[in-house]
């Protein structure tokens, strides 16, 4: 499967990665974060080039992970915005500058320390259950297949198909996935 079909597969990480794997991407993200929002800024602070920024910028809009916001008329110029989907890789951040910290900082320690201002102390991000609040360790939790998943592999049973392995299911099912949503948005008019 090509890079620009990542999107098709039936894994939440690969259609996030579709939107945000490229690593100007995060960048951009991480400093719409600490308050960046002109195109010039964003120029100045991660030195990409101008193309570059533009794709990136225009992708994250189109996959509505920002806004366009005008913010002077003559000319039209516009700052860009985090929408709530934005928002919402906040934690991705928090968490991958955390695994940056413990794995890559060196000597000199992390570069950024968090500061929770609700307690007035110093935190790290922790992935919790959120049912009963234990840390969740990769040995104690197990991947469950989901509608389509579970849907593509009694279709191979039916037919007698080999069934891939668990890591190749998501890329797999993607020709499926798109046959099984078609017949479902069908069967709910």
């Amino acid at each position: 499967m090509k890079w620009d079909n990542i999107d098709e597969q039936v894994c939440s990480v690969a259609r996030a990665l579709a939107v945000v794997g490229e690593r100007w991407t995060l960048l951009i993200v991480r400093d719409a974060f600490k308050g960046t929002r002109r195109f010039d800024d964003f120029h100045r602070n991660l030195g990409v080039t101008r193309h570059r920024l533009t794709e990136r910028l225009n992708g994250l809009v189109d996959a509505g992970v920002m806004i366009k916001v005008p913010y002077t008329d003559r000319p039209v110029r516009y700052e860009y915005r985090l929408t709530r989907k934005g928002l919402g890789l906040y934690p991705v951040l928090l968490t991958l500058s955390h695994w940056g910290d413990e794995w890559l900082a060196g000597q000199e320690g992390a570069p950024t320390v968090y500061w929770h201002t609700r307690c007035g102390k110093l935190t790290a991000p922790r992935v919790t259950c959120s049912e009963c609040g234990d840390p969740l360790k990769p040995e104690e939790v197990a991947p469950r297949h989901g509608v389509v998943l579970d849907a593509y592999v009694q279709a191979c049973r039916d037919n007698n198909d080999a069934i891939p392995s668990e890591a190749g299911l998501p890329a797999a099912a993607a020709d499926f996935n798109q046959r099984w949503l078609a017949q479902h948005s069908e069967e709910s008019k």
